[in-house]
């Protein structure tokens, strides 16, 4: 049975800049919007504020689903990759809870396309969907059963 890997990214923006964390894989510094793999137990929402949480040290509401994106890795793996939104009133200062995240910084929309450290062309993806201005409702999406909280 194919069982690709269920992933939760979000793209946090405020005042023109969008949030990375930054991570070292291979030696070498990459940026990725806060994201990671669902969880048993977990809705995707609660997957996403999760990871934003681990990663950054922030609590803030997800307000919009913006895409799912299919993606095989250069090692084969695939992935299932939902995408969501939250627009930041301000910038606010980060402090990573996970200790593979280095640091993070809030960059502009420019740098992010014209990076070379990005962890996966799906950083530059999510970024072209968020400037092509598709919002969904959370309500697109739904949990039900248990063991949800």
């Amino acid at each position: 049975m194919f069982k690709p890997n269920v992933t939760v990214a979000c793209i946090v923006h405020a005042n023109n800049k969008f949030l990375v964390v930054e991570e070292t894989v291979n030696g070498k510094a990459t940026w990725n919007q806060p994201a990671g793999h669902l969880e048993a137990n977990e809705t995707l929402i609660q997957a996403v504020q999760r990871e934003l949480w681990e990663e950054t040290g922030l609590t803030l509401p997800v307000q919009h689903f913006l895409k799912l994106h299919q993606w095989i890795a250069p090692d084969k793996t695939p992935f299932l990759r939902f995408l969501f939104l939250i627009e930041a009133q301000e910038q606010f200062e980060t402090h990573p809870q996970d200790s593979d995240i280095d640091c993070c910084h809030w960059v502009s929309a420019d740098e992010i396309i014209h990076s070379q450290q990005l962890r996966s062309p799906l950083v530059r993806e999510s970024l072209l969907c968020y400037q092509q201005g598709e919002r969904y409702p959370l309500s697109l999406l739904s949990s039900f059963g248990t063991p949800f909280n």
